[in-house]
Parts: C-alpha cells; structure tokens; sequence
C-alpha cells in the first residue's frame, strides 16, 4: 500500500467521531457552528488517527495558506554574513511558528529579481509579506502594493505616493543617534567624528540626521560615508584621519562598520577610548561583546523587531485588516532605544 493511500481522510475522521464529513471540514478549517462537544470529539478523533489536512484543498475553504513571505531586498552574500537579518529573521520566524505559519524567504540578487518577487506574490502562494532593507529608489514597495499584497514594512517608508500609508516597524534612528553624540560630549569630546550607513536607506539618513541635530554645524569634514559593511567603515575611518586626524570621536553608523573603524585605529596607533571614542548602533552582542575593547553602542531589538512585524501581519489577517493601520491615527510602531555602555566610550 502507498504512502498516499495508508494516510487517514477525512472520512475516516467522521466515522471515527460519528460525524458527518462537513462537520469535520468546519472544525479542521476553524469554521463556527460547530457545538463545543462535536468538536472536541472531531479534534479527538484527528489525535487518534493522526490525521493531517491536505493543504490545498484546505486553502480552497479558508483561502489561507499559513505561509508568509520574507522578502529581503539585499543580495546573499549580504544576508548571510550581517548577524542583523539573522536576528530578524528569528523573531520573525518564532512569531510565525506560535501561529502555524511558514516562512518563505526571497532575497533579490539585482533589480532583474525584482518583478520575478511582486509575480510570486501576486500568484496566491503566501498570505502576506514582509519587508525590509529596502532602499530608497527601489521598485519593491510599489511593486508590492500594486499586487494587493497585505505587506509589513521594517523601517520608516521614505518612498512614494503608492505606499505612503504603509504599515511598518522600525526603531527610533534620529534619537539613539542623538543619545549616543550626547553620550560622547558627556564624556568630553569635542570632535565628533560620524560614519554613516548606505544614505539610500532611511536608517542611516535619519541617524545622519540625528547626528546632525545634536552638533549642528560641525565641520562637514567629520563626516565620511559608509555603507552598513566592516570593509566601509574601514574606508571611512581612513578617510577621516586624513582630514581631520585631531578627532577624538566616532559615532559609526552600525556595529559591523566599527568592526573595521576598530581595526584601522589599532592599526593607526590610535587607542581607544583613551585617545578616540567609538560608539556603535545596533547591540549585536556577537559583535559588541567581542570587539576590542567591547563596543559601546545604540540597542535596538533587532529580534523583536521582527516578532512585531509579523504580529501585525497575522493580526491583520486574522482580524482582516492586514496591510492597514494597526494602530488607529498611525501607520508605524517605533521602538524606543538606549544606549548601552562599555569599554570603547
């Protein structure tokens, strides 16, 4: 006998439970009108027999997959060696399994991905979607709402009309940044130094911004782009020194760029925090605990983060309001953050 034909039906359910096959079909899809001890011996009866539904025939009736898209607009090579979308993606993962849910990761490689991603999405395959590290000029988000996806966002939307009312998840960028230039000028610095993020992100432009608002008109020459990657913040760090090699602070963009700020500091002969102070954002404990000396930073909670976007998701879908406003008045939840102290500032 086959795998296929040994497998319990629903039928076989029914009689077991001494019900009809329609009684069985609206407990097993979470139907009403089912009485309370019809269902119990329904369930029972499913327990008993090890019964498992047959997934289309089951997104017929409920027109629910219980799967979800993760689309991360990044390519890789990047996903897999930044800890920030390991952590995401763990929250995210852990709040789609309380409910049942599959994960369906895409990453896009280029902009010829692009269009084969809003297809999939389109296609009927998921309930939902979520987004995030999208940038500025990207396509996704339009792409995304013109195929009537219910959609999350992770970071404050900076594009156009199509999804301005976009529901999304993000931290407060402009004020951990704030907190951690105060954090430095409390310490006694006065030349500031900050190393940005890739400023197609609205991450890195409002903590530049943040930056920006606690030193006012600093010399444009304590700033340097980065772009969020170990080898930019070395780049960048290299370029300050040679303008102003008289600083006595960094604020980096993010944890894995003072990776390489650390790096070429050592190596210019520069201690820290004694002779410049390094400051961080993110809290990647892997990173943060482990630098030399241990990387003051910015916590955001980067697994909750991620929790959250998928509970508004599937509240949404549930309550039938996926995609809308999840708090009435607002589009967006902002999650507070604080800086954490250790060696390096």
């Amino acid at each position: 006998m086959t795998e296929t034909a040994s497998r319990p039906t629903l039928e076989a359910v029914a009689a077991r439970a001494g019900v009809s096959r329609a009684t069985v079909s609206r407990v097993v899809n979470g139907g009403d009108g089912v009485r309370e001890p019809l269902a119990e011996r329904v369930r029972r009866a499913v327990e008993e027999l090890g019964y498992v539904p047959n997934q289309a025939a089951r997104s017929l009736v409920t027109r629910r997959h219980d799967a979800v898209a993760v689309v991360i607009a990044e390519p890789e090579t990047r996903v897999f060696a930044d800890p920030f979308f390991a952590l995401q993606l763990r929250g995210i993962s852990k709040e789609l399994t309380a409910h049942d849910s599959q994960l369906v990761l895409l990453l896009t490689e280029g902009r010829d991905d692009h269009a084969r991603v809003a297809r999939y999405l389109a296609g009927g395959h998921v309930d939902g979607a979520l987004v995030f590290s999208l940038h500025l000029d990207d396509p996704l988000p339009g792409l995304i709402h013109g195929a009537g996806v219910p959609t999350v966002f992770g970071g404050r939307p900076g594009w156009g009309d199509g999804v301005r009312e976009a529901v999304y998840v993000d931290c407060d960028n402009r004020g951990g940044a704030r907190q951690a230039v105060r954090h430095l000028l409390g310490l006694g610095r006065t030349r500031v130094a900050h190393i940005t993020g890739a400023l197609d992100q609205t991450s890195a432009v409002d903590r530049l911004d943040g930056y920006r608002d606690v030193m006012g008109d600093a010399d444009p020459a304590l700033v340097a782009q980065g772009d969020f990657t170990p080898s930019g913040g070395e780049r960048a760090m290299r370029e300050l020194l040679e303008r102003r090699p008289d600083l006595d602070a960094v604020f980096v963009a993010n944890d894995l760029s003072a990776l390489g700020v650390l790096r070429v500091l050592r190596e210019a002969g520069r201690r820290v925090p004694e002779d410049v102070a390094v400051i961080g954002f993110d809290d990647m404990l892997p990173i943060a605990e482990q630098t030399e000396p241990p990387l003051t930073t910015v916590r955001q909670d980067i697994e909750d983060m991620g929790r959250l976007m998928a509970r508004l998701l599937i509240g949404g879908l549930e309550g039938g309001s996926a995609g809308k406003d999840p708090v009435p008045g607002r589009s967006g939840v902002v999650l507070p953050t604080t800086v954490v102290r250790r060696a390096s500032a």
